[in-house]
């Protein structure tokens, strides 16, 4: 799975260990910046070229980082084909991809720990949509919604 991962100055040092993090798994991973930290940069100068790539099917999945997940959280939503979600817990980091085809995790560099962005990182990657009818029918009516406005 080729995962794409972007981050501001605020969410830069979480971005590079979840890189590091991410390749000692097996995982092959596409960095889309920041690739220095500088407190003057701006989360959709990385977050969009990363949501892009998701729409675009240059990587599976994708993660975002920015100080508080929020704006990197918004931003990527702007991005036809993305389904971005702030995750600050187990249980939505699987459930989001499971029943709405989460594609990309956003998380808050400074509110989340290492370990715990690992291990929300670890739920979101190995879970898998189910494609139950009802989450058919409600990812039908979030398309349409975007297709609409588009």
């Amino acid at each position: 799975m080729k995962i794409g991962i972007a981050a501001d100055h605020g969410g830069f040092e979480l971005k590079e260990n979840l890189k590091t993090f991410l390749t000692s798994q097996g995982y092959e991973v596409q960095d889309f910046g920041a690739f220095e930290l500088n407190s003057q940069d701006d989360y959709p100068d990385f977050v969009v070229p990363l949501s892009k790539a998701i729409a675009g099917g240059e990587v599976d999945r994708g993660l975002a980082v920015c100080g508080s997940g929020v704006g990197a959280s918004v931003v990527a939503n702007k991005v036809h084909g993305v389904r971005a979600a702030l995750i600050n817990d187990h249980f939505s980091a699987h459930q989001g991809v499971e029943d709405d085809d989460l594609n990309l995790l956003c998380l808050g560099g400074r509110v989340t720990g290492s370990m715990a962005a690992q291990e929300l990182v670890t739920a979101f990657l190995k879970a898998e949509f189910t494609g139950a009818e009802r989450h058919m029918r409600r990812l039908g009516k979030v398309k349409a919604l975007e297709q609409n406005q588009g």
